[in-house]
């Protein structure tokens, strides 16, 4: 097994090393993203079928906050189109192409969606 080449001190996974006995860690602290509003939210619907084997999908991009709150944005979205889908990479994907009903879920939810593409 190879070992893996660290780059940066990112590489070591958000580790702090101090000799310092008397260093005052208080300073340091998760950057948790808050989760803006939905009328602060800009976010674009995009369909795709690249790279899935022919299937379409509706990917909605461009949401800012937890993931937990991404995960529940994307649960919402599933439950109303009744099909699945995933996160991933910060994007929702939903199966099949329901963008215009997602556009309209969203709008209903205060959102500002963008349609992209198609």
């Amino acid at each position: 097994m190879s070992k893996k080449k660290l780059n940066s001190l990112s590489d070591l996974g958000g580790f702090v090393f101090s000799t310092n006995e008397n260093e005052d860690f208080s300073n340091f602290t998760d950057d948790t993203q808050d989760t803006l509003t939905p009328e602060k939210q800009n976010l674009e619907a995009h369909f795709s079928n690249k790279g899935r084997g022919g299937k379409t999908v509706t990917v909605i991009k461009g949401f800012l906050g937890t993931d937990n709150d991404l995960k529940t944005l994307a649960k919402l979205l599933k439950t109303k189109c009744s099909v699945g889908g995933t996160v991933k990479d910060g994007e929702i994907i939903i199966q099949g192409n329901f963008r215009d009903k997602i556009i309209q879920i969203l709008q209903q939810q205060g959102y500002n969606v963008k349609r992209v593409g198609g």
